[in-house]
């Protein structure tokens, strides 16, 4: 029913990094995006992956910083908090590999389905004395209530929990006759990161 601009997951790759924080720079590396919607049908998914790498140029363990050559040549450095155990594993020359799926998907709920808005996390470590790495997944639900269709311009505005209202681009094969005020439109957003360390 609505369309939705691409989400871009470009910052966020290495960002979790061994559970590091930035200091500074951007990763570099390679987005692929689908999307697809069957005619006819309200809604649609978006399915995002992003990959990117990095090769360990520098190491201080007391004061838990590392230093990262982007793919562009550019260098990142991030610090690692106490809960990176497996920091004494990595070694220069590693190399970090971080890939990103992120997907969203929109959907008219049937009448009757309970909401399951809200949202859901998943970490996990690599065991302790093993290269460092982390996968993290987290699912966000939020339902929007339809105030207004207008048919003319091919366009429904919606309600959120908070107050806020959004208006929405109707797709042209939607039959807006079927559809009414009160209906809940389902945003679903789904991410998944997967940073590992291997030697070169």
């Amino acid at each position: 029913m609505f369309t939705f601009a691409k989400q871009t997951i470009q910052g966020a790759a290495l960002a979790g990094l061994l559970l590091l924080t930035s200091c500074s720079s951007s990763p570099v590396g390679d987005t692929i995006s689908i999307t697809a919607a069957a005619p006819g049908v309200p809604g649609g998914a978006n399915v995002e992956t992003y990959t990117t790498k990095a090769t360990v140029t520098a190491i201080d363990l007391t004061a838990r910083k590392v230093t990262l050559r982007n793919q562009d040549g550019s260098t990142s450095t991030f610090k690692a908090p106490p809960e990176a155990v497996n920091l004494p594993q990595l070694k220069v020359g590693d190399v970090v590999t971080a890939n990103v799926v992120k997907e969203v998907v929109v959907f008219v709920r049937k009448p009757g389905v309970a909401s399951t808005d809200g949202v859901a996390d998943l970490v996990a470590l690599s065991p302790l004395g093993e290269k460092p790495g982390i996968t993290t997944a987290k699912r966000v639900e939020i339902t929007g209530k339809v105030k207004s269709i207008d048919a003319k311009r091919r366009k429904a505005t919606l309600t959120f929990a908070d107050g806020s209202s959004k208006t929405f681009d109707v797709r042209q094969d939607i039959d807006l006759s079927a559809h009414h005020p009160g209906e809940e439109v389902v945003f679903r957003t789904t991410e998944a990161t997967i940073i590992s360390v291997a030697k070169p």
